[in-house]
């Protein structure tokens, strides 16, 4: 995964903190691509994880999963700390907000979530909306989204996967819980190992016991 970051899309390694890794783009040489790369990162990451779960399997080890988040922004960069020790790091908003998408991304059932400032610098992209939240330290909600691939690798079967699916998030934005349940469940049908449906169902069904 390092290797993707640092070789493959020029990214900045910060440190690794347990089993992550924080990375960023832009900095020290700055990267009129910055959002773009780091979205094909996490994409690629992605892709190897299915390649190294396939060794595992061979070995029967435990699949592997990974979750990305990304978001974009004006950060303080620089080597931070103290007299003691120092670090070449970044620092702000931005980077807190990558780090709760990361952490949402297991609640969802998706491997990679990124805020709108990503989503907006990336035009050849295909992004799947997923929700608006709220994450700690911000008032305001944060739309989230998930790269799905490189706009001329995404064919018309996802697009129209994609299209049922923006359907059914509005039916559950406006509490028309019979449509959204309809859409979930063609989805369910079409691409039976996306969890983001599972979850959007398991949502339709706690509103209707407890309605907003």
């Amino acid at each position: 995964m390092s290797g993707i970051i640092r070789s493959n899309y020029r990214g900045t390694l910060d440190k690794y903190i347990g089993d992550a890794i924080m990375a960023f783009w832009g900095a020290p040489v700055e990267d009129p691509q910055h959002a773009r790369n780091g979205v094909l990162a996490g994409l690629q990451m992605q892709k190897e994880c299915e390649v190294l779960n396939a060794e595992f399997a061979a070995r029967g080890w435990q699949a592997l999963r990974i979750g990305v988040g990304l978001n974009s922004g004006n950060v303080r960069v620089g080597d931070m700390g103290s007299k003691v020790r120092r670090a070449y790091t970044a620092m702000g908003d931005v980077v807190n907000v990558a780090s709760r998408l990361e952490g949402r991304t297991k609640h969802y059932g998706v491997g990679i979530l990124a805020g709108e400032s990503t989503r907006n610098a990336v035009k050849d992209v295909v992004f799947r909306e997923v929700d608006r939240i709220r994450v700690k330290g911000r008032g305001a909600p944060v739309t989230i989204y998930e790269p799905i691939g490189l706009a001329s690798a995404v064919g018309a079967p996802t697009h129209e996967e994609l299209g049922l699916w923006h359907q059914a998030l509005r039916a559950y934005r406006t509490r028309q819980w019979d449509a959204a349940d309809a859409d979930l469940l063609s989805l369910r049908r079409m691409n039976p190992e996306c969890e983001l449906y599972e979850v959007f169902s398991g949502k339709v069904a706690e509103k209707r016991e407890d309605p907003p």
